[in-house]
């Protein structure tokens, strides 16, 4: 006497899709798909190009899976056996598919030039000019036209005060090994690299206290490579500057007094 083994299916895609969907959400941070919210004109730039590649990512994957579960379903084994049809080629499909990957690489990297010609451009007026130099293991902000030199220590770096609004120019020179600059919420990396000039404009678009670091390994304490970017308005900025004109001139007047002392 016969009888129909009965084999357990894997539960129907449509049972999958609010899993699968769940965890597409979770793992992003719509809109930023997991970046965060850039604080300068620059990172906004970057952002907006990182939004349209993800969109762009989202889209050819729905192209694919629709595909994918097009053919499963349309060419999906029946009963009587029938073959589905046979061709051996389909050119204006075959161009079709050739040519779309090249078309959306293109653009792609047309929007990739645009931003990157975006960030690098420098403000021939910025509102300050600032030495950033990276060194084992800590930073030195010097303002050149404020004849102000702020230096750091291994694990307590110096702190970078700029106007909000207002483009910034940073000279970034290293005097040993590769470093790199990077404050995360200004969405703004880059190297310091010895004997390359490398500048940049960075347009912070929002006051607060932001932590950067070196995020080039440049040997045992890297790790303590750190420092601050405080943003302000453009009246405390240059209250600040005052203050620290005052702060020189007295640490040069008790210099001056100690040299002259018997």
């Amino acid at each position: 006497m016969g009888y129909r083994r009965h084999v357990r299916r894997p539960p129907g895609a449509w049972r999958l899709a609010p899993v699968a969907a769940t965890a597409v959400v979770a793992g992003c941070d719509v809109p930023g798909f997991g970046a965060p919210d850039p604080k300068s004109d620059q990172g906004e730039s970057t952002f907006q190009l990182w939004q349209g590649f993800f969109l762009a990512a989202i889209g050819v994957g729905l192209l694919v899976w629709g595909l994918l579960i097009w053919c499963i379903l349309r060419y999906r084994r029946r009963h009587d056996d029938e073959m589905p049809d046979q061709r051996a080629y389909h050119i204006p499909l075959e161009i079709v598919y050739t040519a779309a990957p090249i078309v959306a690489v293109a653009v792609l990297f047309g929007f990739s030039v645009a931003t990157e010609r975006s960030v690098n451009e420098l403000d021939p007026e910025p509102a300050a000019r600032i030495d950033v130099v990276g060194y084992q293991w800590s930073w030195q902000f010097v303002y050149p036209d404020e004849d102000l030199v702020l230096s750091g220590d291994p694990g307590s770096g110096p702190e970078m005060v700029v106007p909000v609004g207002r483009p910034v120019q940073l000279n970034l020179v290293s005097t040993d090994v590769n470093h790199a600059f990077w404050v995360p919420d200004f969405l703004s990396k880059r190297d310091l690299i010895p004997g390359v000039e490398n500048r940049i404009d960075v347009t912070p678009t929002e006051t607060g206290e932001y932590v950067g670091r070196c995020a080039e390994f440049c040997g045992l304490d890297h790790w303590r490579m750190t420092y601050t970017v405080r943003v302000v308005s453009a009246d405390e900025y240059e209250a600040w500057l005052d203050d620290q004109r005052v702060s020189a001139e007295a640490a040069a007047v008790t210099g001056a007094s100690r040299a002259a002392a018997p």
